[in-house]
């Protein structure tokens, strides 16, 4: 069993800035490059988008709404961050047996059984990040997790995002991860009913202690492959760990 930790650096009404929250990404990364157990940081950031290396100039929101608009340095394209939207960072060393994707597929089968818990059947689409609900009753394939990392040192930094109860609103204003043939959903819009950040801190954390543990484990079937325009499957499962 992995020794990790995990702290709730800041939630609503207490939001973390994004940059405070990258400065504290680096301190906890230089610990556990320096043999310190690995940390989860769970948190909430007030309205900002980041946008990784491979975000076009046009992909950025003419209109962010008061938003920052901050350059990261991990894989990916541009996304949002903001209240009601779980953010969490596993600042983990990789063994040596378990490779990049493996620990891509790993945080997002953690969030299918998060989303499971709450009768919300996901799974992921090969070649585009993230966990996703499928396509149907006149509803497009929609993302409720986004996955965005960066591996340094054999460290991970960045990591995921979970629509709780956030406003998309704010996903109006852009194309979220580049992709505009798919939409973007809330557990609170799946679910009929509320679900907060606080509601679903419990699950996050005993799913990602159990996933990140690096035992093996039966993987969700993913849905139909749907690259990005431009990309194939495998390029995008390779690229968070760029």
């Amino acid at each position: 069993m992995t020794d990790l930790s995990f702290r709730v650096a800041g939630l609503a009404p207490d939001a973390v800035d994004y940059l405070a929250a990258w400065d504290l990404q680096r301190e906890v990364h230089a610990g556990v490059v320096a043999g310190a157990p690995g940390t989860v940081l769970l948190l909430e950031h007030p309205p900002v988008y980041t946008a990784g290396k491979r975000t076009e100039p046009h992909e950025r929101p003419a209109d962010p709404g008061g938003a920052d608009v901050v350059d990261v340095d991990r894989g990916g394209k541009i996304t949002f961050h903001g209240p009601g939207q779980l953010v969490g960072y596993p600042i983990v060393r990789l063994p040596d047996h378990v490779k990049v994707v493996d620990y891509v597929r790993r945080v997002e089968q953690a969030l299918i059984a998060v989303c499971r818990d709450l009768g919300v059947e996901t799974a992921r689409v090969p070649g585009r990040s993230g966990v996703w609900l499928r396509a149907g009753h006149g509803r497009p394939e929609r993302k409720v997790a986004a996955i965005g990392i960066r591996v340094s040192r054999g460290v991970t930094m960045h990591g995921f995002s979970l629509n709780c109860d956030v406003d998309l609103g704010w996903y109006d204003r852009f194309v979220p991860c580049g992709i505009a043939d798919a939409g973007v959903t809330t557990l609170s819009v799946e679910t009929g009913r509320r679900v907060t950040v606080a509601d679903v801190l419990p699950a996050v954390e005993a799913h990602l202690r159990h996933y990140l543990a690096w035992e093996p484990y039966t993987s969700t079937p993913d849905y139909d492959p749907r690259p990005e325009p431009g990309r194939t499957p495998r390029i995008e499962l390779v690229r968070p760990g760029a």
